[in-house]
């Protein structure tokens, strides 16, 4: 593509040979749910009436005390630069956050603010990741994690977990998985898209596997606040000063708040790599929106009851698809105790037919339900393993129903 653009505009073909692309951008591909979305849009453009399943953001408004935060900081002039790091104030308070949520001690020069939690793990991997690093990502895993450690020359290592561990990786897995080329561990509870959470027993079970190696770990806590079980999540780094000497946590405002749009994500850990990181970040996209940190100061500060009000919603439309689904030929769903995604078993629809349409994947059947239900979800291997499909129950209980209504209409098709 590079090549026939250069040459329409007329370039000499000696000169075309000696431009190319960067090897590592041919490491990584387009995020799997963005491109989602955007075939979606696509169809949306063409008058069809998609009903979304695919991203994975929260349908309610931003609460009204960030919208009213930032502003007031526009017309106060808050619209300067910041600390490249985030500002003090927004260190601060997200500092306070995690002592009074997650039990961690943080002074703000142990903190970073970035453009979002995916900013956050892209500054972590490149200043932590090299040619021959490793990083161990259990599978199902978030789309960006492997691409992230890929662009940095180093090894994605994908553990497998299933549905019989309830898609949670065990010490014995991860203990065989760890070389002396691993760098870093990738932990993401709940998960994205599994919804899979562990429990302290459980990641007290990781912590003596992850203590007996030098390698650090990248705990993804960013749908944290999204559990429903009478235990609340818990951080690795909370369990031990030695994991938490390890550990970078990662989260931010977009799920919990509703604020996706407003890029703020953050890192906690130790402070040389949170330098590093900000040395990075000064030199790349400098301070996220001075204004967009206002407004995640105000509802980390006052947004507790808009958390609760929002997870209320979102665990009444869990239980409604869960059953829904249950009633799909085809389908078989494992309750997630976490996130706000179902992450169903589509496998007994492969070898499947309806017209034109033949489902030996996720893919296709991805594919199907979008073009033949107007239905879009994400295939499984967008995270790592076939045989699934994503969906997002982050819309209205309306839209929740009609579009399982379709899809269950779509399914009865194939024969």
């Amino acid at each position: 593509m590079v090549w026939l653009t250069l040459k329409r505009a007329g370039c000499n073909e000696n000169v075309i040979a000696s431009m190319k692309l960067a090897y590592r951008i041919s490491r990584i591909k387009t995020s799997a749910t963005l491109a989602a979305a955007a075939k979606a849009a696509a169809a949306r453009q063409q008058g069809q009436d998609i009903i979304d399943f695919g991203l994975g953001e929260p349908d309610c408004p931003s609460p009204d005390v960030a919208i009213l935060a930032a502003q007031a900081a526009m017309y106060e002039g808050y619209t300067k630069y910041t600390h490249a790091s985030g500002s003090l104030e927004i260190r601060e308070a997200i500092a306070k956050k995690l002592k009074e949520e997650n039990n961690l001690d943080y002074t703000p020069s142990d903190i970073i603010v970035s453009c979002g939690a995916k900013h956050s793990l892209y500054n972590i991997a490149q200043v932590l990741l090299e040619h021959g690093d490793e990083v161990v990502i259990p599978a199902p895993y978030w789309t960006s994690y492997p691409d992230q450690v890929a662009l940095c020359e180093a090894t994605p290592v994908i553990v497998a977990t299933d549905e019989t561990n309830q898609f949670l990786v065990t010490p014995e897995q991860l203990n065989a998985a760890i070389t002396p080329r691993t760098k870093a561990v990738i932990i993401n509870s709940p998960s994205n898209p599994t919804g899979a959470t562990y429990s302290q027993k459980q990641l007290e079970a990781l912590a003596d596997v992850l203590l007996s190696t030098p390698a650090w770990i990248i705990s993804d806590e960013i749908y944290e606040h999204f559990h429903y079980t009478t235990q609340p999540p818990v951080s690795i780094a909370a369990l031990d000063p030695r994991l938490k000497a390890k550990t970078l946590v990662v989260n931010g405002v977009s799920k919990s708040y509703a604020m996706t749009g407003w890029r703020i994500g953050y890192a906690a850990g130790p402070r040389e790599i949170i330098t590093a990181m900000g040395t990075l970040q000064s030199q790349s996209t400098s301070n996220p929106t001075s204004i967009a940190q206002r407004a995640a100061i105000a509802a980390l500060q006052e947004g507790k009851a808009f958390i609760k009000q929002m997870v209320e919603v979102f665990s009444e439309r869990r239980l409604f698809a869960i059953e829904r689904l249950g009633r799909i030929s085809g389908f078989r769903c494992m309750p997630p105790a976490g996130s706000f995604y179902l992450f169903p078993n589509v496998m007994a629809l492969c070898g499947k037919r309806y017209g034109q349409y033949a489902i030996n994947s996720a893919v296709e059947l991805a594919e199907f339900l979008l073009d033949e239900a107007g239905v879009a979800v994400i295939p499984g291997e967008a995270f790592g393993v076939g045989g699934y499909v994503r969906l997002s129950y982050a819309v209205s209980m309306d839209r929740l129903a009609a579009g399982l209504d379709r899809i269950e209409k779509a399914v009865s098709k194939l024969l």
